[in-house]
């Protein structure tokens, strides 16, 4: 992949020439260089800092896409990221300030007007990193997957897959705040121990190595209460038998499922949700925007308290950002995923 730095006055990007097909690799992108778009009305022309790197982009590398339509072949990779304001045409992204939004796989953005999801102008107080993780579709995805699908109650057990993940990590924290019993499941003894340690988990489960349908036995005697689910296939399959009466489980996301060549079918005990009077229901954030600052504030609150740990993972320059997208599907990374945009601060 191209490591040059574009020349003034244009735009480095990095394109999708061809659809993956299983894991994404370097001959799906290629980087090209255009010159760097003027806003309109109601725009703001950012240069790109950080990249948040999420697996429901796999998902926008596909013809169909998913909830968003999938990336045209030729268009920079869509992608939210954090960059700063160079030039605005809207008095919502003051000149200077950073702003959040969709920056795609490029130096230089223009958000504002015709965005699928309106930017935001980020208070000074808040970091670019923070911005994409813990405040960010990360923090807020398992804000309000736990307390407004999952419910937890004190005492309940919750557990939650890729709990060593961005979005897992802080579901795990957020269920432990309200007084549940946590057990998380992760891919390495490492992985594990901070699950544990730092995040305050009751216990781990590596998937890996551990039979994951005994060890949930011995861990939760009396059923899953909630699932937070990240992984999808098999553990979704294994959990659905554990679950307590009146269980709910929350379906964030199947990265199991993702980089499939092939369809994929379903569990096939779903039957045990009429059994055990249980529900499951997918969601995804865009159904909380009118939330976000509820969600935003909340987690503040935590984050200032020292109830919640944020951990980022940074991968260092935009030529790397496709390796980045990988590090989640094989379980490199720990914590929220970033790429370093080359000349950010």
């Amino acid at each position: 992949m191209d490591r040059s730095v574009s020349a003034p006055g244009t735009n480095r990007r990095l394109v999708l020439v061809k659809r993956p097909r299983g894991p994404v690799s370097d001959d799906c992108f290629a980087i090209d260089e255009v010159p760097v778009g003027a806003p309109s009305d109601g725009q703001a022309l950012v240069k790109t800092l950080y990249l948040s790197i999420d697996p429901t982009m796999r998902g926008w590398m596909t013809e169909a896409g998913n909830y968003l339509p999938g990336v045209a072949l030729g268009d920079p990779v869509r992608c939210f990221g954090v960059g700063e304001v160079v030039e605005s045409r809207t008095e919502s992204l003051p000149e200077g300030s950073l702003a959040y939004g969709f920056t795609d796989w490029q130096e230089y953005a223009l958000m504002g007007a015709g965005d699928p999801i309106a930017p935001l102008s980020l208070p000074a107080t808040i970091s670019p990193s923070d911005a994409l993780s813990v405040y960010g579709i990360t923090g807020l995805t398992a804000y309000f997957g736990l307390t407004d699908i999952g419910v937890p109650e004190p005492g309940q057990t919750v557990v939650i897959s890729g709990a060593a993940g961005g979005v897992g990590s802080i579901a795990v924290q957020v269920a432990r705040i309200t007084g549940a019993r946590v057990v998380g499941i992760a891919g390495t003894d490492d992985k594990c121990r901070w699950v544990t340690d730092d995040l305050g988990a009751d216990a781990c489960v590596n998937y890996k190595t551990d039979d994951v349908r005994r060890r949930l036995g011995e861990l939760c005697p009396d059923g899953v209460d909630v699932f937070f689910d990240n992984v999808g296939g098999e553990t979704l399959a294994t959990v659905l038998d554990h679950l307590a009466m009146r269980a709910r489980v929350v379906l964030c996301g199947a990265i199991s499922t993702y980089n499939a060549t092939e369809p994929v079918p379903g569990p096939s005990n779903l039957g045990i949700l009429v059994s055990r009077h249980a529900r499951m229901e997918g969601f995804l954030l865009t159904h909380y925007m009118d939330r976000i600052f509820e969600g935003i504030l909340q987690l503040g609150e935590w984050v200032e308290a020292g109830r919640i740990v944020n951990r980022i993972d940074v991968v260092e320059g935009l030529e790397n950002a496709p390796a980045a997208l990988e590090r989640l599907f094989t379980g490199a990374n720990i914590g929220k995923q970033l790429v370093k945009v080359a000349g950010a601060g």
